[in-house]
């Protein structure tokens, strides 16, 4: 579903930090912190998945699954033009 690299390349094209993202997803920093820490893809509570995916796309983020286009068909993450985090 998301890999822990694409949650950090994601924070970071945002400019947000793990605190940032778990108000963002209703989650605690704790659990942003070991899905983060996870090795490859991230392991988890299926709802708190949809939780950080949810709030990535709201953001602003597409989030790029294995093999999907992309120049190096990779995973990746891609900011939408004109998006940014959300005001808060």
């Amino acid at each position: 579903m998301i890999s822990s690299g694409q949650i950090r390349a994601a924070r970071a094209l945002l400019g947000i930090d793990q605190k940032e993202l778990a108000r963002l997803s209703g989650l605690s920093l704790p659990t942003i912190q070991r899905m983060e820490a996870s090795k490859g893809q991230v392991r988890g509570v299926v709802d708190s998945l949809v939780k950080v995916v949810t709030a990535l796309e709201a953001a602003g983020i597409d989030l790029i699954g294995e093999g999907a286009a992309s120049a190096s068909g990779g995973r990746g993450v891609r900011l939408r033009t004109g998006e940014g985090p959300p005001p808060g």
